[in-house]
């Protein structure tokens, strides 16, 4: 209750954010950046002048949709990025209530106390009240990458920054527990942002999009202003009425193949990507990643909780010279310990109650219960919430046990161990947890039953065979170990230790991974397991899951050269007993050889792999807050196949991209030579110069070309998106494409210019009638080249139509618009002309024959292979 009137007071523990785009500058910018308002606006002016008043009212509507339609689709975009930003809510260990609990980092209030340990971001401004080996890193304020050591504050009425954690920093080091000081807008990072404005980057796809619309632009300009002087050179009296009216038709041609919609329909194709994404439990950070998610071509997966379920059951104990099994599974705390196949009653078991208490100080986890059942929660590692469930089956409860932690150790990736040193039942002990090789090395005694003894080299050979035989499946093992003392300094804490047991767990490969392999192999991505675990347990799981190759061990690497490695590394696919610093080196041999690499990582260390590679992944679950930050993408759940997932819908976002770039450019093209090769052709038909008027192509520009582009963006993921080869470099337009929109474009061009040349035959001649006619073929024959490029692998004819049911709605308005300027008193306004029945069959006879020419090209492309058009 108190924490809730504190929330109310004193607000969300966030940084509001102080962005440049709020719904009215995103209106502005659709104003003052937008060429094509300004082009029109002279084009509304000039109609006026003429005394041409609906035209430029209706020029002025146009106006008004453009900005409209931009304004939609930005602020759409914008609101799906805000979105994906809340989709991981930080979460921080608080007491309250003299209880450790979750709670989101948002909710934090001054004067709670909260838990913070290695890897974690400081959620708050805070005081420490303890800590152990505390270093930070707070770069995020002063700039500085180095470790900062932290004190206690003894007066808590004095604080500095010597005594104090800021809100923004890491824990690079050690665990502390603090008391919230300040949170949100009123931290040191807070005041800070307010003095800041945030700017978004240009993302590397905008910027070749931007140059791809300039370039087109160009194009446009010069190609309408060539008609416009070839309409005057052909005219046979030049009036400024008509001089006026032909810069209003060059602007109109002009705007109509300026692709002013491209950058704002990829931000929106980008945002709903993203989004999709996130609903599959990858979250995009970075949203560039998603063009580097298509060229990836090798994964480096960690095993524990990523190719595994990261649900740690401890299945057997090795301890006194008995090996016994633990039934049971997951985070249950129902379970039987047998010796022999029989149960036994532990509880009478001194060796094994120590081996348990030892297993329970020596743990940073907490686990929690999920209503009334035997099943929990941890708050922690798995690795930790498996020895305390172990320990929960013989009755044995971290919150039952009074042990004062006066001096830890804390685990790290070097050195593979962890030990406490304090007090429990008055008597000051170390325990220690750690891997069986480098622990056993520490021991020098054993505890059996009926006392302590010499830990001989004959028992350390035995107590490493079982250990062997144990990873041989697919558990990983730990050596746990006590002693009584109070040592005189922190480095006699793991000296002269008594062996208490060892513990094997497993965590089998999830289900689904083995067919994300192969997927990834038909893909052209070859996947490589790191793990922390032994050869033998990595080989295990391996064979489960199909993921076949040479293994080498952290030994290994640190004996081999770089180039060596580089030599050698496509072979390898294993790899066991890895440190954080292998990590790197693997990460930058694959890009030495010209691999384009997606490694995960959860712990500190892992942050500069993450960096390296081309595209990082943090855990959600088990990661810590340093990954997360450095990473393109975060998995909510932890999962092998979640990255697959993303690689398949990064693939489909940017063939999406390619297709609607190319379907848009090939529209302005075709619109382009209608216009051209009108006025040429014009005076050998006796056609009326222009073919199209100003008014329709503006119609066309906004309904017609621009809405199904739109919708191709959303084109769902196809069946063969995983069957291609990754792609070699992320270029929107290359060569193929270029000239297949050209292709289409003259296509498009050629069959509309049949179109007028048979309608106006047919209609004796009445050019108005020809041009309506051609209008609504252009109109018609645009959604059927949508269609076609849905796929350029399958025909119209061979997909349903609902495949992109956005796409489907689209053309529906687009023939609607049609129908209402032809048969609606708006088309005195558009120049048209209500056309009888045949006109509209002379209208649609060219889009079937467009769907069947391309059905007929992808069909001979498929058999022949003669226009590869991979990755589109």
């Amino acid at each position: 209750k108190e924490a809730k009137k504190k929330l109310e007071q004193y607000g969300p523990n966030e940084i509001k954010e102080i962005s440049n785009n709020s719904p009215f500058k995103i209106l502005l910018r659709q104003i003052k950046s937008n060429f094509i308002i300004y082009l029109l606006l002279i084009a509304t002016v000039l109609s006026f002048i003429v005394g041409k008043n609906v035209t430029g009212y209706t020029i002025l509507v146009v106006i008004l949709m453009v900005i409209v339609v931009g304004f939609m689709q930005e602020y759409r975009a914008e609101k799906a990025l805000k979105m994906l930003k809340k989709m991981i809510m930080p979460v921080s260990i608080t007491i309250r209530d003299g209880k450790e609990k979750e709670e989101l980092s948002i909710n934090l209030v001054p004067d709670d106390l909260i838990i913070l340990r290695s890897g974690e971001k400081i959620p708050a401004d805070c005081v420490i009240l303890e800590q152990k080996e505390l270093l930070v890193n707070e770069a995020v304020l002063t700039g500085e990458f180095k470790e900062v050591t932290k004190e206690l504050a003894v007066n808590m009425k004095n604080y500095s920054d010597s005594n104090m954690l800021f809100m923004g920093a890491f824990v690079i080091k050690g665990r502390c527990i603090c008391k919230v000081l300040h949170t949100g807008m009123n931290t040191r990072f807070g005041k800070i942002a307010k003095m800041i404005s945030t700017a978004e980057k240009e993302l590397p796809l905008q910027k070749k999009v931007n140059t791809i619309a300039k370039y087109m632009a160009s194009f446009a300009i010069f190609i309408s202003i060539i008609t416009g002087l070839l309409m005057i050179f052909r005219a046979e009296a030049v009036s400024s009425e008509f001089l006026i009216e032909v810069l209003i038709l060059v602007i109109a041609l002009s705007v109509s193949a300026f692709p002013e919609g491209l950058p704002v329909v990829l931000i929106t194709s980008l945002a709903s990507g993203a989004y999709k994404m996130a609903k599959k439990n990858a979250i995009v950070n970075r949203m560039s990643v998603i063009e580097t998610l298509g060229e990836t071509t090798v994964i480096c997966s960690d095993k524990t909780g990523t190719i595994t379920k990261g649900e740690m059951t401890v299945k057997k104990i090795f301890s006194d010279n008995r090996q016994l099994d633990i039934s049971g599974a997951g985070y249950e705390t129902t379970g039987k310990f047998l010796l022999g196949g029989k149960e036994i009653d532990v509880s009478k078991d001194s060796v094994l109650n120590l081996m348990f208490k030892a297993a329970t100080f020596c743990n940073d986890t907490r686990i929690e219960r999920i209503g009334d059942d035997n099943i929990y929660r941890p708050i922690g590692t798995p690795t930790e919430a498996a020895l305390l469930i172990m320990s929960a089956k013989a009755g044995i409860l971290k919150d039952d046990l009074k042990f004062e932690r006066l001096e830890e150790i804390p685990f790290s990736s070097d050195r593979k161990m962890m030990s406490v040193f304090g007090k429990f039942e008055s008597k000051n002990y170390v325990f220690v947890k750690g891997a069986p090789e480098i622990l056993l090395d520490k021991c020098k005694s054993v505890q059996r039953k009926d006392g302590i003894f010499t830990l001989t080299s004959r028992d350390k050979k035995r107590i490493l065979g079982i250990n062997k035989e144990m990873t041989k499946g697919t558990m990983r093992t730990l050596s746990i170990a006590y002693k009584k003392s109070t040592p005189s300094n922190k480095n006699k804490l793991e000296e002269e230790l008594v062996f208490l047991g060892l513990v094997g767990m497993e965590d089998p490969p999830r289900e689904e991974v083995k067919e994300s392999i192969k997927t990834c192999i038909n893909a052209g991505i070859s996947v490589k397991m790191i793990t922390g675990d032994n050869k033998e347990t990595a080989i295990a799981i391996a064979k489960q899951i199909d993921l076949e190759g040479q293994v080498i061990e952290g030994y290994e690497l640190d004996k081999i050269s770089d180039s060596e490695l580089e030599s050698k590394i496509k072979l390898i696919t294993i790899f066991a007993r890895v440190r954080p610093e292998h990590k790197l080196r693997i990460v930058k041999a694959l890009k030495n050889i010209g691999e384009v690499v997606t490694m995960t990582g959860d712990g500190v260390n892992d942050a500069p792999a993450l960096k390296e590679a081309h595209i990082g992944i943090a855990m959600g679950k088990n990661g810590t807050d340093v990954t997360r930050e450095v990473s393109d993408l975060t998995l909510k759940d932890d999962n092998f196949v979640t990255i697959v997932s993303a690689i398949k819908e990064g693939r489909t976002i940017f063939r999406n991209i390619k297709k609607f770039v190319t379907y848009q450019l090939s529209c302005n093209f075709a619109e382009l030579t209608i216009l051209f090769m009108g006025v040429l052709l014009a005076p050998i038909f006796g056609w009326q110069i222009p073919i199209l008027l100003a008014l329709q192509i503006l119609f066309m520009n906004l309904v017609t070309d621009n809405l199904p582009a739109i919708t191709l963006g959303f084109n769902p993921s196809s069946t063969d998106v995983m069957d291609d080869k990754p792609m070699k470099k992320a270029e929107i337009l290359d060569k193929k494409l270029i000239l297949l929109l050209i292709f289409t474009g003259m296509i498009l061009a050629i069959l509309t210019l049949v179109t007028i040349y048979v309608s106006f035959n047919i209609f004796n001649n009445d050019f108005e009638y020809a041009r309506t006619t051609a209008l609504v073929s252009l109109i018609i024959l645009e959604i059927a080249s949508a269609f076609n490029f849905r796929s350029f692998r399958k025909g119209v004819l061979n997909r349903s139509l609902f495949v992109n049911k956005y796409l489907v709605l689209a053309s529906v308005i687009s023939f609607i618009a049609a129908i209402i300027i032809v048969y609606t008193p708006l088309n005195g306004v558009f120049g048209t002309v209500a056309i009888p029945l045949v006109g509209w069959a002379y209208a649609l006879i060219p889009g079937i024959c467009l769907i069947g020419l391309f059905d007929l090209l992808k069909y001979i492309n498929h058999k022949k292979k003669f226009f590869n058009l991979e990755h589109v």
